[in-house]
């Protein structure tokens, strides 16, 4: 078995989180239960985790000591989406650029902060 390069995400909602980061990033579930699921694209896992105890504070967590980044062909398109799918992608005017790619970051329906990029026209 080869392991992959691989994050935890720890989230309230382990159905609907799975569904946004699977829809938004193009991951495929390749393992789960009703307490986890683990995701995969490109060489990457993410595991979304049942986090213990209860709680329902979705305030953007823009302290976190994490931040996902994926790759979109197109930010204007995956706005979209991330808002049918409970999130948000900040508006354009907060896009920047770098190293060749274009960004955006935006927030998933529990409030974690991730980012998309899409290559620099």
């Amino acid at each position: 078995m080869k392991l992959l390069p691989a994050a935890v995400l720890f989230v309230h909602d382990v159905a609907r989180m799975t569904a946004f980061y699977r829809e938004l990033a193009g991951m495929q579930r390749v393992h789960g239960d009703d307490r986890h699921a683990v995701l995969e694209c490109d060489g990457f896992q993410l595991t979304i985790h049942a986090i213990h105890g209860a709680g329902t504070d979705f305030s953007t967590r823009e302290d976190s000591y994490l931040k996902l980044c994926f790759p979109v062909d197109d930010l204007a398109a995956a706005r979209v989406r991330t808002r049918e799918l409970g999130g948000e992608l900040w508006p354009p005017e907060r896009e920047w650029q770098a190293r060749g790619f274009r960004a955006c970051d935006g927030r998933d329906p529990e409030g974690n902060v991730f980012q998309l990029r899409m290559p620099a026209p």
